[in-house]
């Protein structure tokens, strides 16, 4: 199980003398039925044909940096079996107070450097960014690799969740950032989600890029956190009825919220990795979150 290798309480400034000095720093809601189960699961096997001919080759996403310069360090969080795991911290390299915080979710393949390099990329629009790692540090290098590190988050959902609270907390009391948002592609899409239901009241923004949704109007009931959606059209994995479902409950419970679906294009169009990018859907995309990340995560000191 996950549980929190970080103290709270320290100031920005320390977090990025250590990242940078002593390379990397850290002290040695629970709950899914069987409904969500299956759900994740039939998920699970969509992605599985989405992706069954993809690959880890970097898409254009990655190659689009920010001019503003940033550091960054690979640091412990939280801690799976007794073993550390690490995240990817970024931030710009000229912030001298807390800034607003985006908790990145990687895609199927997990934390690799396709992640990293959307972190920075971020992370140079003015955010702290923090990059998890859900698979306890594997990485896939196939979509079969893929797969079975997906089932077993699947299978142990839990963990998952304290990775995410872990995360927050160190976003949020270790980093000190005054709001929280969250953003993922695909698995990491679901899982935004999903950090928006565990922190229905914390999280601040949630951005979901094509990841598993529900309908269910008694788990959306509490959440408080504003969503910002966007899918494929030509998704065959989350298909657009289930999306539309999602923004019906959403509108029928007065969400605040906004989904956007692009005409003509499949799973993954913006995607870090893979073979279905679309770069003018996926640079729409990202303008829509930078906004939105700025409406909903502006501090008058960021």
């Amino acid at each position: 199980m996950y549980t929190s290798k970080f103290p709270t309480g320290r100031s920005i400034a320390a977090i990025l003398i250590c990242a940078l000095l002593l390379g990397g720093c850290g002290s040695g809601q629970e709950g899914a039925d069987s409904a969500d189960n299956t759900a994740a699961r039939d998920n699970l096997d969509a992605m599985s044909v989405e992706h069954a001919s993809d690959t880890t080759q970097p898409s254009a996403a990655v190659q689009k940096k920010s001019t503003r310069k940033v550091v960054s360090q690979t640091m412990p969080y939280t801690e799976y079996n007794d073993k550390l795991v690490y995240g990817y911290f970024a931030a710009p390299a000229d912030m001298f107070e807390p800034m607003p915080a985006v908790i990145m979710i990687h895609e199927w393949w997990g934390l690799n450097d396709n992640i990293r390099a959307m972190a920075s990329r971020l992370a140079g629009e003015g955010y702290i960014v923090f990059a998890v790692d859900l698979f306890a540090g594997n990485v896939a290098s196939s979509p079969e690799e893929a797969r079975q590190l997906m089932l077993a988050v699947i299978e142990d959902p839990e963990s998952a969740n304290r990775n995410i609270m872990s995360a927050f907390e160190f976003v949020s009391k270790t980093a000190g950032a005054p709001r929280v948002g969250s953003l993922g592609w695909c698995f990491g899409g679901g899982w935004s989600l999903n950090a928006a239901l565990l922190l229905p009241d914390e999280l601040d923004a949630s951005v979901i890029y094509y990841g598993q949704v529900t309908a269910d109007e008694d788990k959306l009931r509490p959440l408080n956190t504003p969503i910002l959606g966007l899918f494929g059209a030509e998704d065959r994995g989350i298909k657009i009825d289930t999306v539309e479902a999602f923004g019906t409950a959403l509108e029928h419970l007065r969400k605040d919220y906004e989904i956007h679906i692009y005409p003509g294009v499949g799973h993954a169009f913006a995607n870090p990795t893979g073979n279905n990018y679309d770069a003018a859907s996926a640079d729409d995309a990202w303008r829509r979150t930078l906004e939105f990340f700025e409406h909903h995560l502006a501090t008058e000191a960021s």
